[in-house]
């Protein structure tokens, strides 16, 4: 199986020329361990995994155990495991600071988000910068139309976009969904049967680019709101899901204030609604908000840090699919998201540009190129739209 360099290895090891500690987050099998292991040939290094009950017993007095090894990058992998270990971990850094061994001491990988792990265990603020590892990007892959439609289909967890065929992906995907339900969410303290939490996954999954109804989905499976919350929130927590927040601006509109929710991978996404290829997915009624999910996903996966993305939508009917806000400076750009070559600008994607005043508007289209629709929109490609995005750091 062929190695793909991924975007941010750069960024991590800047991070930990700069930091004591470094938390490498993403979803389980994204690629974490594969990453700190490549990194590791710039550093003398030892690597911990917390799933094992060895590593983990190396740890019951940590201070002893690591302050052997004060002059290496100690890899922590599978964090949440060992959540107590934040604790020592701070008091090891400041001892560290004070003889002088200020950065690269800890590389930890997470299979969840910052807020869920800080619940879990003891803060590191001031002594961690956090650097997120998304599925595999556009940007990381051929922008041949052939990859693009294999990386929409399978989703961008390596295993899955390397698989031999479609179906050997697809089962990958089926069995990695049983992994999460039966054993990885479990350990956050879910007490809820496999197959209500399965349940609901699918039905989030059919709601996907919709604005969440907490209150349909409670009905539907005779549970309070407060319990969809919570593990609707677990979901994003283990960077599962996406809650695409509504833009939020002093204009004198009535603007929707729901949530849109997107399972963030496409692959998983068509595995748990049954979609094995390519072929299925273009009949089924899910394909345009795969797509727009698709969209989403890779612009953020490459968005600057000092920008902000949300959506638009009026009680009148007027939409922005994706609006990016570059904080500290005016500009906003709009995106309205098209799966098809031929774009034309919907009435309602022009009354909210009126209304937002975006610096640059765009109709994102299924394929490539970049020029102009209309004097105020631009046509671009999400290839074109991820390097422009990207020039902009």
């Amino acid at each position: 199986m062929r190695m793909i360099p991924r975007l941010i290895y750069q960024d991590v090891l800047n991070a930990l020329h700069r930091q004591a500690a470094v938390g490498l987050l993403g979803p389980r099998q994204v690629g974490k361990t594969t990453l700190a292991l490549s990194l590791s040939k710039n550093f003398k290094t030892i690597y911990l995994d917390l799933e094992t009950l060895r590593d983990r017993n190396k740890l019951l007095d940590p201070e002893i155990f690591l302050n052997q090894y004060d002059d290496h990058l100690v890899i922590l992998d599978e964090i949440h495991r060992m959540p107590e270990i934040f604790l020592e971990l701070r008091g090891i850094i400041d001892q560290g600071r004070r003889k002088g061994n200020r950065t690269g001491r800890f590389l930890i990988l997470g299979s969840a988000s910052v807020d869920l792990l800080q619940q879990s265990g003891e803060s590191l603020a001031g002594r961690i910068e956090y650097v997120n590892l998304t599925p595999l990007n556009l940007s990381e892959i051929s922008d041949d139309s052939k990859e693009l439609i294999k990386l929409w289909n399978r989703g961008g967890f390596p295993e899955s976009f390397l698989a031999e065929s479609d179906r050997d992906s697809y089962e990958y995907r089926s069995n990695m969904l049983k992994t999460y339900l039966s054993r990885d969410i479990q350990q956050f303290g879910v007490r809820i049967p496999t197959n209500t939490l399965e349940q609901l996954w699918i039905m989030l999954a059919h709601c996907q680019g919709q604005l969440l109804n907490v209150s349909k989905l409670a009905s539907a499976l005779s549970m309070s709101t407060t319990s969809i919350n919570r593990y609707i929130d677990l979901f994003v927590g283990l960077l599962l899901i996406r809650k695409l927040y509504p833009f939020h601006a002093n204009l004198k509109k009535r603007l929707v204030k729901s949530s849109k929710i997107y399972i963030r991978d496409c692959g998983l996404l068509h595995a748990l609604l049954g979609i094995e290829d390519f072929n299925q997915l273009s009949g089924h009624p899910v394909v345009g908000a795969s797509w727009e999910g698709q969209v989403i996903e890779n612009i953020l996966g490459v968005m600057p840090k000092g920008m902000r993305a949300s959506f638009y939508r009026s009680a009148g009917g007027a939409e922005i699919d994706l609006i990016i806000e570059m904080l500290g400076t005016n500009k906003t750009w709009a995106l309205e998201i098209k799966r098809s070559s031929t774009p034309k600008v919907s009435k309602g994607f022009h009354i909210a540009c009126e209304d937002v005043n975006p610096e640059r508007a765009f109709i994102l289209v299924f394929g490539k190129g970049h020029y102009k629709i209309t004097d105020k929109v631009e046509a671009i490609g999400l290839a074109e739209f991820l390097k422009l995005l990207k020039s902009c750091e």
